[in-house]
């Protein structure tokens, strides 16, 4: 999937929420998204995604700033989950970008009672997507995307809070 591609389709995941701001992506490895997962959210194993909303209480950060938050994806877990569910990679690719995007905007599957759940499943068809994570996961407390705060700075340096997808 081009950078382009996926560009678009975060965009079009954003306005669908109404997110506002810029959301930067980080497609990687397995090793990273554990690190990551480690550093954020205390669980030392790989994910498939996680997602950072920036930190209002740092200037600068936040929607206010022009930035929605950032997320991370391992590709090498999107490949799989693509075999193993018969779609190509840039579909789960997609899957895992629109969850984030829905982490980003304030919804936590985790915490609010299937509202993250019905909006995924309310719009993944206007998005072209297979069934989504949570729903193909049939619980509304998946294991895998982690949503979090955190800003750019904090991200380099500090701890955040995140919280996790579905697998």
């Amino acid at each position: 999937m081009s950078d382009t591609a996926l560009a678009k389709f975060v965009g079009r995941a954003s306005r669908a929420v109404r997110l506002r701001g810029v959301v930067n992506v980080l497609v990687t490895g397995s090793l990273e998204l554990q690190a990551l997962n480690r550093r954020f959210r205390g669980k030392d194993k790989p994910t498939d995604v996680l997602s950072f909303v920036p930190d209002p209480s740092i200037s600068g950060a936040g929607a206010g700033h022009g930035l929605a938050g950032d997320i991370a994806i391992s590709a090498e877990i999107a490949r799989l989950n693509a075999r193993q569910l018969g779609h190509s990679a840039a579909q789960e690719i997609k899957i895992l970008a629109f969850h984030g995007v829905l982490h980003l905007a304030g919804y936590d599957h985790e915490k609010d009672a299937g509202a993250m759940a019905r909006k995924e499943a309310a719009l993944r068809q206007s998005l072209g997507l297979p069934a989504g994570l949570i729903e193909r996961n049939g619980r509304a407390s998946p294991a895998s995307v982690k949503s979090g705060r955190r800003s750019r700075r904090k991200a380099a340096g500090g701890g955040a809070r995140a919280t996790q997808s579905t697998r």
